[in-house]
C-alpha cells in the first residue's frame, strides 16, 4: 500500500470520527437552519482537529435541497421534523484531503430510511464492481451507478459519481478535464498511473433522488478495496 493511500485512509478515518461526533452531539436536529448546522460542524471540526481549511465548499442540505447536485447553491432551509438531510464535507488533515458524505433521517419515514439503506448498499456494490475490473473507465463506473439507481427505484442525481483525491485542486478541474472524474465522458482507465508514475486514488459518491417525493440521499467516501 502506497504512502499516499495510507495518508488518505488516515484522513478519512479522522473524517469518520468527526461525523460520529456530529451524531453523538445531536448537531443534526429540527429547528435549525442548514447554515446553523454547517457552522456548528465547522466549530466542532476545529475543536477536534484544528481544521480551518476545506478543499471544497461545505454542504449541508435538507428537504427539497437534497435533490440538488454539488454545483447548486440553494436557499438556506430550516430543518423540519421527519426531515432528510445530507452532509458533504472535504476537510484537509495535514495537507491530505478527505471527502466524506452521509445522509440522516429525522423520524421514521419508511421511504427516507429505505433511501439511506439503498445509497450505502449501492456504494458497496459499486466499490466491488470497480475493484473487480482492471480496466475500467470513469464512464463505465458512472453508468453502473446510474443503473444501480434505476434497479433500486431511484434516479441518479449527480453529473459525476466521484473524483480524484489527494493534493488536487478538484474544484478548479471540474470544467477542464473530465478524466479527473467518474463522469460519462471519462473514457480513460481509472487505474492508469498519473504523469509522475504514481497510483491515482478516487472518491466514489452516490447521489440518489426521488423527484416525485422531493427527496435525495448522498453517500461518499474513499474508493478502496474492502
Amino acid at each position: 500500500m502506497s504512502e499516499a493511500l495510507l495518508q488518505l485512509i488516515d484522513a478519512e478515518k479522522k473524517a469518520a470520527t468527526l461525523f460520529r461526533e456530529i451524531e453523538n452531539r445531536a448537531i443534526i436536529s429540527p429547528g435549525k437552519t442548514e447554515k446553523d448546522i454547517n457552522h456548528e460542524i465547522y466549530s466542532l471540526a476545529f475543536d477536534l482537529f484544528g481544521i480551518k481549511k476545506y478543499w471544497h465548499k461545505r454542504i449541508v442540505r435538507s428537504g427539497v435541497n437534497t435533490l440538488l447536485p454539488y454545483d447548486e447553491n440553494p436557499e438556506n432551509l430550516l430543518v423540519k421534523e421527519d426531515d432528510i438531510l445530507f452532509i458533504d464535507f472535504g476537510p484537509i488533515f495535514e495537507a491530505w484531503e478527505a471527502d466524506y458524505g452521509r445522509t440522516y433521517v429525522l423520524g421514521q419515514d419508511v421511504l427516507k430510511l429505505k433511501l439511506v439503506r439503498d445509497i450505502e448498499k449501492a456504494w458497496q456494490n459499486a466499490n466491488v464492481f470497480y475493484h473487480s475490473h482492471e480496466n475500467i473507465t470513469g464512464a463505465m463506473l458512472y453508468s453502473y451507478c446510474c443503473n444501480l439507481a434505476k434497479e433500486m427505484g431511484w434516479e441518479f442525481g449527480g453529473p459525476i459519481a466521484g473524483h480524484l483525491i489527494g493534493h488536487f485542486p478538484h474544484e478548479k478541474l471540474e470544467k477542464e478535464n473530465k478524466t479527473n472524474y467518474i463522469h460519462p465522458k471519462n473514457t480513460l482507465n481509472m487505474n492508469e498511473l498519473d504523469r509522475m508514475g504514481n497510483l491515482r486514488h478516487w472518491i466514489l459518491e452516490i447521489h440518489f433522488v426521488d423527484r416525485e417525493n422531493k427527496i435525495g440521499g448522498f453517500y461518499e467516501q474513499l474508493l478502496i478495496k474492502k
